[in-house]
């Protein structure tokens, strides 16, 4: 059978528990039934308002209850999923919403003045719709309550395809961010690939439904990172694909006060972080605050997009249940299931190692095949259920996902070492790519805002090793006529062009030379200097 996720929303839907909590945001409360009839209304209204089949949406909202809604609406309307970091200026979302083919942009009301900047140049969008109070709405904005309030709530009657999209955007090495092409089929398979190899999965929608009233419904979640996020939006599709509750934090960074008490308030069972970034403060307010916070009902965390070390896990564990487990997945935008890492009490797992599975082959440069055990480093490859591609990038896609020996691959670009058992040795990207809290930063486009500035001549941008953020953004420069700069007024200057998060947290002058005769850039030597200044300030 083909799997597509607004059926199984319909399917599961009546055999829940009267009174089962769906979605829940601080003191706000929306039960499954409630749910399922704002999200049909809400499907029902954006195709009424002339959305077709397939149509691009842009999600520009923080985590929030609206969020989870809308996936499940564009679920069930056959409309496209497309994610928007909203720490994004307001250029850099209009990338995303022309690039999709946007014709629906749903918004958080904090990001009105960013959206009234775009509106006039996106000519394709024929529905804005802001998620608020209504109040103040100005001309062309429908309010989002009134579309998941009016109607009568049943179930749309419409013919869905496994062959149905998701779109996920995601940054890259190069160029601005590309459109990851999910088929829900697809994106199903491959997400129940890991709980294959733990036992039985349910394979056609007869026995996910005796699974569930066997089971009971899923668990209680929180999205610790955005859900604009591969990690945070794919762990989440899991929980409402079995009947959960997704709970949302109403802090708009993580606040680990909020979310241990919010743990203990809800019975949270289940959370997704991004490494260390996350870890740590989570680990540091239960240290400052020993037997504050219930967290007994916590049995799994799981983390994926950077380094989630040892020893901040072997500590966690020292405050959480025994039986709890610590789960670090290997994975991309473009493929989920390269690897995983399980630890518990006394079952330690070293930094950045990964048991990997069949699916998995390492390939070199010229895509030969380098056997398992072999001390020869690749590039990981994953041969289950993958992507369709890039959205209108025919060039990138077949960088990423090839067919080698008759077999279609998706090739991120991670290097790394396999031994003859599986276990797999992350190396990192085999590019410049920089990794910053699960944030995918490319040099090129922090280098090109630099050098906007009167006294910058020209600049390079490394990812520097950085205890909290995995890799700092760091930059270094070459000033015009050799003349002075100001590290701090860069630093404002760039956060004018990009998003904060891309603004280098170091600024260097001088180094070796930036580039070869031919103008290409020496990463390597300006990384090493990168490091050896960062390391005087320390």
């Amino acid at each position: 059978m083909q799997w597509n996720f607004g059926d199984i929303i319909d399917a599961i839907v009546p055999i829940l528990p009267e009174g089962h909590l769906a979605l829940v945001h601080g003191d706000r409360e929306i039960t499954w039934e409630e749910m399922s009839a704002r999200t049909n209304n809400l499907a029902r209204n954006l195709l009424a308002n002339g959305a077709e089949t397939g149509d691009k949406v842009g999600f520009y909202m923080r985590n929030r209850p609206e969020y989870s809604e809308l996936l499940i609406a564009c679920f069930r309307g056959r409309l496209t999923h497309v994610n928007v970091n909203y720490r994004y200026v307001a250029d850099e979302v209009h990338y995303i919403f022309d690039n999709s083919d946007a014709t629906v942009v749903v918004y958080g009301k904090e990001f009105r003045d960013n959206i009234e900047q775009l509106r006039p140049r996106l000519p394709k969008v024929k529905q804005w719709i802001e998620v608020g109070d209504a109040k103040d709405l100005p001309d062309g904005i429908i309010d989002y309550e009134s579309l998941v309030t009016e109607g009568d709530g049943s179930n749309l009657d419409i013919e869905r395809s496994g062959s149905d999209m998701l779109f996920l955007y995601t940054g890259g090495t190069t160029g601005m961010p590309k459109g990851v092409m999910w088929e829900h089929h697809a994106l199903r398979e491959t997400q129940t690939l890991a709980l294959r190899a733990l036992g039985e999965v349910p394979e056609t929608m007869d026995e996910l439904l005796a699974h569930l009233k066997n089971q009971g419904p899923g668990q209680v979640y929180i999205p610790a990172c955005p859900l604009m996020h591969g990690t945070g939006l794919f762990t989440a599709m899991g929980v409402i694909m079995a009947g959960g509750t997704i709970v949302t934090l109403e802090a708009a960074s993580l606040n680990p006060q909020e979310l241990w008490s919010t743990v203990e308030r809800r019975g949270v069972q289940y959370m997704a972080i991004v490494g260390d970034a996350f870890a740590k403060p989570m680990l540091q307010e239960l240290k400052n605050n020993p037997g504050r916070y219930d967290v007994s009902s916590v049995a799994s965390i799981v983390s994926s997009g950077v380094m989630w070390s040892m020893e901040v896990k072997q500590e966690m564990l020292d405050y959480l249940p025994d039986e709890c487990m610590l789960a670090d997945s290997f994975g991309s935008s473009e493929a989920i299931g390269f690897g995983s890492s399980i630890t518990m009490k006394d079952m330690p797992v070293k930094t950045a190692k990964f048991t990997t599975n069949d699916y998995c082959k390492v390939f070199d440069e010229n895509d030969n095949e380098i056997p398992w055990g072999s001390e020869t480093p690749g590039f990981i490859a994953f041969g289950g259920p993958i992507p369709l591609g890039y959205y209108k990038d025919e060039e990138k896609t077949a960088k990423t996902f090839k067919t080698i020996n008759g077999q279609r691959f998706s090739i991120p670009g991670d290097y790394c070492l396999v031994s003859p058992e599986g276990e797999l040795t992350l190396l990192g990207r085999g590019s410049v790519c920089i990794n910053s809290a699960g944030e995918k930063i490319y040099p090129e486009e922090v280098e090109e805002a630099l050098k906007l500035h009167d006294a910058i001549d020209d600049a390079l941008v490394v990812g520097v090793p950085d205890e909290k953020w995995g890799q700092a953004v760091t930059a270094v420069v070459k000033t015009v006529d050799g003349g002075a700069f100001d590290e701090e007024e860069l630093k404002i200057f760039c956060k004018t062009k990009l998003a904060a998060y891309k603004t280098p947290k170091h600024v260097f002058h001088g180094g070796p030379p930036f580039r070869a005769p031919n103008g290409k850039a020496d990463y390597k030597s300006v990384t090493e200097f990168a490091v050896e200044e960062v390391e005087k300030r320390v």
